[in-house]
């Protein structure tokens, strides 16, 4: 069991200096996509706008409504999202899935900021709130390119 001087450990300088400066909060006028994502347990939440051009992220939005934990990866997310594809940014999804529940090496660059949540494996009521803003992004990058295919 988890004591509290354990739980204030895991709210580092770092993960507070992140959550604290979340990029591209501002959500987009015209996504290819858009994605919300709550976690039940907490009620946080992360809304995502996306754009794609020629396979990659070119326009990115997100509105961030989580714990300091899911603001901090939401934060990490936002500041290595522009540019990547598909396969990257799934590739980092199921890289922090893994790294909280089994507890496999931190996803690798450019999301490799993420590693900052490594605390948080301990703390499984936790895990839905890191992950919104990266599935969100998973989700979106989909349905743009579904909606791409299909224009």
């Amino acid at each position: 069991m988890s004591t509290d001087s354990d739980l204030i450990k895991l709210y580092s300088g770092r993960i507070l200096a992140l959550a604290a400066d979340i990029p591209l909060t501002e959500r987009l006028s015209a996504p290819m996509a858009t994605v919300r994502r709550r976690a039940p347990l907490c009620g946080s939440t992360v809304t995502v706008d996306l754009v794609v051009q020629d396979g990659r992220v070119v326009g990115f939005g997100q509105d961030v409504k989580a714990c300091a934990l899911g603001q901090a990866a939401a934060s990490v997310v936002g500041g290595a999202i522009l540019g990547r594809t598909r396969a990257e940014i799934e590739r980092a999804r199921d890289e922090l899935q893994a790294m909280l529940r089994e507890g496999a090496p931190a996803p690798s660059a450019p999301f490799d900021g993420l590693e900052v949540l490594t605390p948080a494996r301990d703390y499984k009521n936790r895990h839905a709130s890191i992950l919104l803003a990266i599935e969100a992004a998973a989700e979106a990058m989909a349905e743009a390119e579904k909606n791409q295919a299909c224009a």
